[in-house]
């Protein structure tokens, strides 16, 4: 298989909605693969068709619960419940974490890479997952999601690394 750059925080892929996957083919099932092996090479717990460039609703991830990884095409969140709020990062925004509310509890119904509908209960971690990387296929980043303090310091940093003037000033961390 093949590790597939990851496009950054910029790149209008990461802002577009993607389409739905209508093709379930072996193109479909090597490119789940290679998501995969990129997701666990950069080292990430989820990634989504954009991220790589591929403008599809396609999302991969292991939650690291022993399951194994899973692919899943077209995924809808329904039935939200609760809150959490706990650090998050992204693959797109290396080495950035900030404190993210999400719901504890989410419906999500998608389908497999063979075209047959999938529905299952998420919580917690998984949970998490599933909102960060629906929402990468919906063009959002898990930036959009922070109250205004953080959101604020996010772009600050991210424009000191735009710049090349990330790490010069002993004062402020990365």
């Amino acid at each position: 298989m093949a590790i597939l750059p990851i496009r950054k925080h910029g790149d209008p892929v990461l802002r577009e909605p993607a389409q739905d996957v209508e093709r379930f083919d072996d193109a479909l099932a090597k490119l789940a693969e290679d998501m995969l092996d990129t997701m666990y090479d950069a080292p990430g717990v989820g990634l989504a068709g954009p991220q790589v460039g591929v403008s599809l609703r396609i999302i991969v991830f292991d939650d690291q619960t022993g399951d194994g990884p899973r692919r899943l095409a077209n995924p809808v969140l329904q039935d939200m419940e609760g809150e959490q709020d706990d650090d998050e990062g992204c693959l797109s925004i290396p080495g950035m974490y900030f404190p993210t509310k999400r719901s504890q509890r989410v419906r999500v119904k998608a389908q497999d890479l063979d075209g047959t509908p999938v529905t299952f209960e998420a919580e917690g971690f998984l949970a998490r997952i599933m909102q960060h990387e629906t929402d990468h296929v919906n063009g959002f980043l898990f930036i959009d999601r922070l109250d205004e303090r953080d959101r604020r310091e996010a772009m600050r940093q991210i424009r000191e690394r735009e710049l090349g003037l990330a790490g010069t000033d002993k004062n402020r961390s990365l």
